[in-house]
């Protein structure tokens, strides 16, 4: 029997269409409904008014529907035709909001708090952030943005301290907005001292600067205010630069006389154009670069046969006179995805040689597998190669069921040398590191390579760093952020002292930079440098000063 088609089938159960209108006219769901639509439009007055009749009605209203009508009247503070109604009627609201015993949130009290900061009361704004813990909810940046902001701009700069401290105490971190405004506050008040501190600040945490944060730098090098202050002991200042890994010294103003401030760019090489100072390559501080190899190790040692690693870690100590790892299943498995592909010792072994050429003849670190060695030792010509590498112990191998991710990055973190390793470690072990301080680690460090019809390039880690440079002579630079990808059209602040030595104009010319940009600051007997004049932890660089080391191998 065929069915028709166009018969109609009576419904078996109640409609659900008839369920969401009943739904949908309860005078919750309507208030609901139609406070979206304001909150959409941004419509302020539409809002109040339907606040208005959901009061008269007595229709409920609970703490997202208050939310999101103090969202709305702190929006519109800024706007000097409607600040005064979004002021009387946001406090009004919070008023009503607690009659009620409703408990807000961090949502509600960050609107209210912009609120407070609108009308001139950054005290209560910071009252307001601070009670937000006593609500079960975490302070957010935004949380505290009003009062901070607020004391900063009534130029109470002793407050807006009180509330950097206070933020820092909850554990949340201060970013570009928050410390420009601080150093802004802190230049009118001339306090110098301050200056110094908020300009470190957003260099170990802000890499490029926005435009606005560069003009209140800017102002306050011009002003005159800095002229008097500075260093007249500078023992410490070359002692600094070495301990925290170049670029900057952390001790202080330094020299007397008026600032020289100009926008300049900065050669390929890292020459400033302004004063011709060369830029370096910033590595992390001492403090830093012990904590990163600890936490590898900590989490090396919970991953791998404890004992392995131990065992690693004291051979180490002994033979703590590399000044390159080689990570080397990286490199003798690149590019050997094709038929007859497998691991390539001749890559491997040009990388090592290239190494030893470049450094004067030292001998890097191989990290590899005792599977892949066993493999080697197979083959008559590839054991010829493992051989010579054992013989001038620039070989360890990792025990059966061992990760050698693990030490190859310990033990480029622990000797303070270059590690040589396409890998961008992005892997799930690396993620477990943190990229606090990963990333700059990786940037001064880190060598890749590549093989172009089977010749060996490396591309070193780069000759500076985009970050605020704070020199030996007192001067800076600040990079601006930029919006292309043209790092040649970047825009630089460059900050000497007129009566400075470098303080004359230059024209940027190419300089030669050398092969291999590192330096090991880790005392030992071996040598501890590849064959260039640069180090990273001076900031000045002497290109004419290339030398090769040579010395002594210990016995593995």
């Amino acid at each position: 029997m065929v069915q028709n088609l166009n018969t109609k089938v009576p419904n078996q159960t109640p409609s659900m269409d008839n369920k969401k209108r009943k739904k949908a006219q309860t005078p919750e769901a309507k208030f609901q409904f139609e406070l979206n639509s304001c909150s959409k439009s941004k419509d302020l007055s539409a809002a109040i008014s339907l606040y208005d009749d959901a009061v008269s009605t007595k229709t409920r209203i609970n703490q997202h529907h208050f939310n999101a009508l103090l969202y709305l009247c702190s929006n519109y503070v800024n706007d000097a035709s409607l600040k005064g109604t979004a002021l009387h009627h946001g406090f009004r609201i919070f008023d009503h909001m607690t009659s009620l015993g409703i408990n807000p949130n961090e949502a509600t009290l960050t609107a209210v708090a912009r609120l407070a900061a609108a009308k001139g009361d950054a005290e209560r704004a910071f009252e307001l952030a601070k009670a937000v813990g006593n609500y079960g909810s975490a302070p957010r940046l935004r949380t505290f943005d009003p009062a901070l902001f607020g004391f900063c701009e009534l130029g109470d700069s002793d407050k807006a301290y009180e509330v950097e401290e206070y933020v820092n105490s909850s554990g949340v971190m201060l970013e570009e907005p928050q410390l420009a405004a601080l150093l802004k506050v802190s230049a009118k008040k001339g306090n110098a001292d301050k200056v110094y501190e908020y300009l470190h600040k957003l260099r170990s945490s802000v890499r490029c600067v926005s435009e606005t944060t560069a003009s209140v730098i800017e102002e306050w090098f011009r002003t005159g205010m800095g002229s008097e202050v500075g260093l007249e002991d500078l023992g410490h200042v070359k002692e600094g630069i070495l301990r925290n890994g170049g670029g900057w010294h952390g001790q202080g103003w330094v020299g007397k006389g008026d600032w020289l401030v100009r926008r300049i760019s900065v050669s390929a090489e890292g020459r400033c154009c302004g004063c011709s100072q060369q830029l370096v390559c910033v590595d992390i501080n001492d403090e830093e670069t012990d904590k990163f190899a600890r936490s590898v190790a900590n989490l090396a040692l919970e991953r791998e046969v404890k004992a392995n690693f131990n065992e690693f870690q004291g051979w180490l100590e002994e033979h703590a006179y590399y000044d390159a790892i080689v990570d080397g299943a990286n490199v003798g498995l690149y590019q050997q995805n094709f038929a007859d592909g497998g691991f390539s010792i001749s890559q491997l072994d040009d990388v090592v040689k290239e190494l030893y050429i470049q450094s004067g003849k030292k001998w890097p670190l191989v990290i590899l597998h005792n599977k892949r060695i066993r493999g080697l030792m197979d083959n008559p010509s590839s054991r010829k190669v493992v051989e010579e590498w054992m013989n001038n112990g620039a070989l360890y191998t990792t025990p059966t069921g061992s990760n050698d991710d693990w030490y190859w990055l310990y033990a480029a973190v622990k000797l303070r040398c270059l590690l040589v390793t396409n890998d961008e470690m992005r892997d799930h072990i690396f993620e477990l590191i943190g990229s606090n301080f990963f990333n700059q680690w990786k940037e001064r460090h880190q060598v890749h390579y590549t093989f172009v019809k089977g010749n060996l390039k490396f591309q070193m880690p780069p000759s500076y760093s985009l970050v605020i440079q704070e020199s030996e002579k007192g001067s800076w630079h600040v990079p601006l952020a930029l919006d292309t990808s043209d790092e040649t059209s970047r825009t630089w602040l460059c900050i000497t002292r007129q009566n400075g030595q470098d303080a004359e104009a230059t024209t940027c010319n190419s300089v030669d930079t050398p092969i291999l940009n590192h330096h090991n600051t880790k005392d030992a007997k071996e040598p501890q440098e590849f064959s260039n004049g640069v180090s990273i932890m001076d900031s000045q660089v002497d290109e004419n000063s290339a030398t090769s080391l040579t010395g002594k191998r210990k016995e593995r």
